[in-house]
């Protein structure tokens, strides 16, 4: 039986400027809610990250300037591709995966995850605005 959940958080343009953990790299404050967010869950979580695909938290990845929002749509779709080849490894015993992340990150992820098993999909935050999304994080974490 299926009981847990998986997060995946998108990417942020804002970095810092050397090599760190995945969870520590980006330096938003959207970033930073989501992560305190996700790990007040207790769940286990991933980055989506544009250049790097699918990235465990606590891997050290150095800076880089890549956006879905300014790749081509086939260069989103292999890397929805990649990413869902990566995440298909991890997704075993899982019933319900969360994204905290915009449309170019789902797009062409989600419907290969609903296509492959009986997993379901929740996008929490899904037309809420940066602020009420700053918000719904306040709300949710301790």
């Amino acid at each position: 039986m299926r009981t847990s959940e998986l997060y995946l958080v998108s990417c942020v343009n804002k970095k810092a400027p050397i090599p760190r953990k995945a969870k520590n790299l980006y330096i938003s404050p959207w970033f930073g809610k989501a992560k305190a967010y996700v790990e007040s869950t207790k769940q286990r979580w991933f980055i989506l990250s544009a250049k790097y695909r699918l990235v465990e938290p606590n891997c050290r990845i150095n800076p880089y300037e890549k956006s879905l929002n300014s790749m081509p749509i086939k260069e989103r779709q292999e890397w929805a591709e990649d990413v869902f080849k990566n995440l298909r490894l991890h997704i075993t015993d899982i019933e319900t995966i969360y994204f905290l992340a915009g449309k170019r990150y789902r797009e062409f992820l989600v419907p290969k995850l609903r296509d492959y098993d009986d997993v379901k999909i929740c996008v929490p935050m899904e037309g809420l605005r940066i602020g009420e999304q700053l918000k719904w994080f306040n709300e949710r974490t301790n």
